[in-house]
């Protein structure tokens, strides 16, 4: 175990402010902090002083390669490793890096989703520097390598990654929250960030009970499995003592997570056996964004290493709770001050209300938007399960900020404190401030006291596309606040008017109760708000003509960019259904069905003997019978699932309709082979059984 302190390994395989201070003449680093801070172009000669001094750096760490990292539309990263050397002569070498090769690279394009973008014969793309996310080193087996955080896009500049995208909606949140903050007054604010911090979901099982369940390999998930007799019902996991083999890996992961300047804050058992979770310090978007890539890489790997598998799919396991990732969001003012804080004076108060009803509107307006943001085929399986929050958008603000905006409705002032202090009626325990909201774990969109908490994103996703989505709609109901308080007079009255109508419009989507009842979800539809249970079934309301306008407008999305992601949407979640019916129906043939028919055959021989001896029948005779009944029907729903497999082989995302179809039945038969699979687990013998169960796989590790 490594004694060094944690301040002594923190960023030190980063290439941070502190090393460019050191590293680059002044005037450089003047020039590339304002690049950094201000979002101001970069020249090729900062870009040649740049490159040299991060090559000089990295080499001094180890380093032989380089390579620019970006975040494709697959769902996970890319890189193309490339050494620093250069020929210099015969038999000679030179390491070298420009600032062509920091600023540019060349990834074949062609060979990425792009949703029609691109054709293969299209290959040129582009990788561009993200200056704004500081370059690091990784280290591994095969040496050191220089990481570049960069976008990604095509000869004809579409975006053909989630960082360009993501970077233009933090554009357009910056111009717009700038506008509103020059009305009130602030002249000094010059740039306004998305600012995010990822609790990271996951689980961790032994490597030996991995590699004997296709269904984890091929699909994240278990396709098949009773649950345990003993799941999470006694409620005892929830920041429970872990085991030193998890207590290590942690260790572990905690310490190359710091040295890459991730700011690993909190780790804890979470409620499910076998499940934990990470959070992060926040951080500007598009950075928080990347640290979080790297942790899901940096758990999975280090899990790897302790012969152990992290499995980050929102629902490996059928009846126990999936794997979210909080997406906890703010909007905080190159100052420092955190916009969704309430304030003290009349003015910051009016302003945090300004912004905080902006918000509310740009949620009713856009649920739809917000759902994409989530819509993910393994997320489907944990919404709405009572262990996740509902496929309904709906914003939860506390029973304070909600009696603050019904009075500011009825035109009265509220002269409530923002803060209180709460005793524990124990005279030996301190007393504590009171937050002005209360914690609704049911709740899709929770305000937790200066920030927005979005739980619907699934563990295994990118925080890349709900972070575009919400800085973009909320930008566009800024910009429109913007608009009508530019033009007026006394734009303190106009502020409370907008404040006073906007929450009466949009009050609707507030709801602070049990998002988890199913008397929410009737009254929702009394409320008028819209439930998109399937990601299938809102991915095409990134085209409605209203969404089409918002992104152009906010210039996140051209239209093609937009018809580029819902054919990928739509053809991705098609894919992953037909490997998980590819899977289920190996597993089947070459596991379950053998199984069964042995021990069937067993069972048989049993009742045989028991007739040809003369010995008394017990229930044996039954038991074969409602056996042999299960295996009948598992093989019925079987053939049912292969003949469904075939009539839909593959599904085209232009014929949207055959793609609901497509998905109701294959959907419906995995379900059904799946319930017969399980009764049939349940009644096996152990030894016969031919895949790990959840007892093993939840319990030893």
């Amino acid at each position: 175990m490594s004694s060094q302190p944690v301040t002594d390994i923190f960023a030190t395989h980063v290439f941070n402010d502190e090393v460019m201070q050191q590293r680059l003449p002044e005037h450089i680093y003047l020039k590339l902090k304002e690049t950094i801070d201000k979002g101001c172009t970069l020249d090729r000669e900062i870009a040649d002083h740049v490159a040299n001094a991060m090559k000089e750096w990295a080499l001094e760490k180890g380093a032989t390669h380089y390579t620019h990292w970006f975040q494709p539309m697959n769902g996970i990263t890319a890189e193309k490793h490339e050494s620093f050397i250069e020929n210099a002569g015969p038999g000679r070498v030179v390491m070298e890096f420009s600032g062509k090769e920091l600023i540019q690279g060349e990834p074949d394009a062609s060979s990425f989703p792009s949703g029609g973008i691109r054709s293969t014969f299209e290959a040129r793309g582009y990788s561009v520097w993200d200056a704004t996310s500081p370059a690091f080193l990784r280290e591994d087996l095969t040496g050191v390598t220089l990481y570049i955080p960069t976008a990604f896009y095509s000869y004809h500049g579409e975006a053909l990654d989630k960082k360009t995208p993501l970077l233009r909606s933090m554009q357009a949140l910056s111009e717009q929250s700038l506008r509103i903050l020059r009305i009130f007054g602030d002249t000094q604010t010059e740039r306004v960030h998305a600012s995010v911090g990822a609790e990271q979901e996951y689980f961790l099982i032994d490597k030996f009970y991995y590699n004997r369940r296709i269904d984890l390999q091929f699909t994240g998930r278990t396709l098949f499995g009773a649950p345990p007799p003993k799941g999470q019902e006694m409620e005892d996991h929830y920041f429970g003592s872990m085991k030193e083999r998890i207590t290590d890996f942690m260790r572990q992961v905690d310490v190359e997570l710091w040295k890459l300047g991730i700011s690993a804050k909190t780790k804890h058992h979470e409620v499910a056996p076998g499940q934990y979770e990470l959070a992060l310090i926040h951080n500007n978007c598009n950075i928080a964004t990347d640290h979080n890539q790297l942790v899901m890489d940096t758990i999975s790997k280090i899990a790897e290493r302790n012969d152990l598998v992290c499995l980050l799919h929102a629902k490996p396991f059928k009846g126990i709770n999936g794997s979210g990732k909080h997406n906890n969001w703010s909007i905080v003012t190159d100052q420092g001050v955190n916009l969704l804080e309430p304030g003290f004076t009349p003015e910051e108060k009016l302003r945090f209300l300004v912004f905080l009803t902006a918000i509310i509107k740009a949620v009713d307006i856009h649920a739809d938007v917000l759902r994409v943001g989530a819509a993910t085929p393994d997320n489907d399986e944990r919404l709405g399960q009572h262990e996740a929050p509902p496929a309904i958008i709906s914003i939860f603000l506390g029973d304070f900020l909600t009696h603050l905006l019904e009075n500011l409705e009825k035109g009265a002032d509220s002269t409530k404190e923002f803060t209180k202090t709460l005793r524990g009626g124990v005279d030996t325990l301190p007393p504590v401030l009171r937050d002005n909201t209360d914690r609704n774990r049911t709740s899709p969109f929770a305000f937790t006291g200066n920030k927005f908490e979005f739980r619907m994103v699934s563990s295994l996703a990118s925080v890349a596309r709900p972070n575009i989505m919400l800085n973009t709609i909320v930008a566009d109901v800024l910009d429109e606040f913007a608009t009508i308080l530019e033009s007026s007079e006394n734009f303190l009255k106009k502020a409370q008017e907008v404040v006073r109508e906007t929450y009466t419009k949009h009050k609707r989507v507030v709801f602070n109760g049990n998002g988890y009842a199913e008397a929410w979800r009737h009254e929702a539809k009394k409320r008028g708000l819209p439930e998109y249970p399937s990601s299938l079934d809102v991915y095409p309301e990134l085209l409605a003509k209203k969404n089409v306008t918002l992104f152009q407008r906010q210039k996140v999305f051209n239209l093609s960019e937009l018809k580029a992601r819902r054919e990928i949407y739509i053809d991705t979640y098609m894919k992953q259904l037909r490997i998980e019916v590819n899977t289920m129906i190996r597993m089947a043939h070459t596991g379950i069905l053998p199984a069964i028919l042995l021990y069937q055959k067993e069972l048989l021989e049993l009742v045989k003997i028991q007739n040809d001896t003369g010995i008394p029948h017990g229930d044996e005779k039954g038991l074969v019978q409602n056996y042999r009944r299960h295996v009948l029907a598992f093989m019925k729903n079987l053939k049912f699932l292969e003949s469904a497999a075939s009539q839909y082989s593959s599904c085209n995302p232009e014929n949207f309709k055959e793609c609901l179809m497509m998905r109701d039945v294959l959907r419906s038969a995995m379900d059904a082979l799946r319930d017969e699979g399980d009764w049939l687990e349940c009644h096996t013998p152990k030894q016969n059984w031919p895949f790990p169960v959840y007892d093993e796989i939840l319990y030893r590790v």
